[in-house]
This record gives structure tokens, C-alpha cells and sequence, in this order.
């Protein structure tokens, strides 16, 4: 017979919480009281934020949950400002400042896009993409892409082309 697990045995045998109880004796009879378990949590979580804070006596304790934890992180306005060598370009440091409204915002794609060397970047990988999904099963695409790329007047023409608006390219692309 397989022995149960450790993990099984804890969620059986005790509350998922803290209990902390007391023998009280009233009237002569003894009478268990359980009190209550709240833990308060102060931690500088905003960062480097933009506007001073108030004082830490006239701060507030704040019930946070994931109902509501998007909505108490973008009140807490956490902002990140450093430097870092600029390995895009390579010369000198580029400026990074960061502020963060929900969890979403911490994933790469999103910090990227705050950082305008990098959104750009970005943008760029995203259309690649595009282009390759679009060219999956065309037959002739590569060879045209690979025309393009060796004719660099033409290169050259279609980069100095302005950019056709979001409306204009979908309305073609439905056709």
C-alpha cells in the first residue's frame, strides 16, 4: 500500500491558517478563545517614486488581494530609475526609467516597450515575425525577399517610403 503523502496529512489534520488560542476562565468554567491572526507587512515596494512619500506615521495599512492587486500596485506607483551601459549603440549609458502599473508590466515584452531603443527593437522582431507567418505556404516570397535584399536601391526606396496607416494596411490586407 503506497504511503500517503506529507502534504495530504497537513490539509487533513490542520487548518490552512493560523490559530492562535487562549484558556480563559469565566464564572469558573474555562472557555478556549481564538484570536484573530492579522499580520500588518510595511516594505518600501514604490522604488525611487517621483513624488515624495508621506511619513510612515500617516501612512495606512491597505487590504490587498488578487481581486484588487493591479489596482493597489498602479495607487503605489513603483518606479525604478538607473543607468546601464548602452550596448545597442555602445557608446555611453543609456537612462532607464521605469513605472509600473500592473504585474503585466514586469514581463520583457512590456519593459521593452517602455524603453524606446528597445521598443523599437521590438517593433522590428514583431514584424519579422509577421512577415514569416505571412510567407508560411507562399510559394516565390523568399525568392522576392531574397530579390529585395540584394537590390539596395530598391532597399533603399522602399525604407525612405512612408509608413501606410494602420487603417489603409488592414483595409488592404481584408481585400
Amino acid at each position: 500500500m503506497p504511503r500517503p503523502s506529507s502534504q495530504k496529512f497537513i490539509a487533513r489534520n490542520r487548518a490552512p491558517r493560523v490559530q492562535i488560542e487562549y484558556d480563559v476562565e469565566l464564572y469558573g468554567a474555562e472557555k478556549k478563545i481564538q484570536l484573530p491572526f492579522i499580520m500588518g507587512v510595511m516594505a518600501n515596494i514604490s522604488g525611487n517614486p517621483a513624488e515624495p512619500l508621506p511619513e510612515v506615521s500617516e501612512r495606512k495599512f491597505l487590504d490587498i488581494d488578487v481581486d484588487n492587486f493591479d489596482q493597489r500596485l498602479k495607487a503605489m506607483k513603483p518606479r525604478v530609475a538607473f543607468q546601464v551601459p548602452n550596448t545597442l549603440t555602445g557608446d555611453g549609458n543609456l537612462m532607464i526609467d521605469l513605472t509600473f502599473e500592473s504585474m503585466d508590466d514586469f514581463s520583457p515584452a512590456a519593459v521593452a516597450r517602455k524603453v524606446d531603443a528597445l521598443s523599437k527593437l521590438l517593433e522590428a522582431r514583431q514584424q519579422l515575425a509577421n512577415l514569416v507567418t505571412y510567407m508560411d505556404g507562399k510559394t516565390g516570397a523568399e525568392q522576392l525577399i531574397r530579390q529585395l535584399l540584394q537590390d539596395t536601391a530598391l532597399l533603399q526606396t522602399l525604407a525612405a517610403a512612408p509608413k501606410p496607416a494602420e487603417g489603409v494596411v488592414d483595409a488592404q490586407t481584408k481585400s
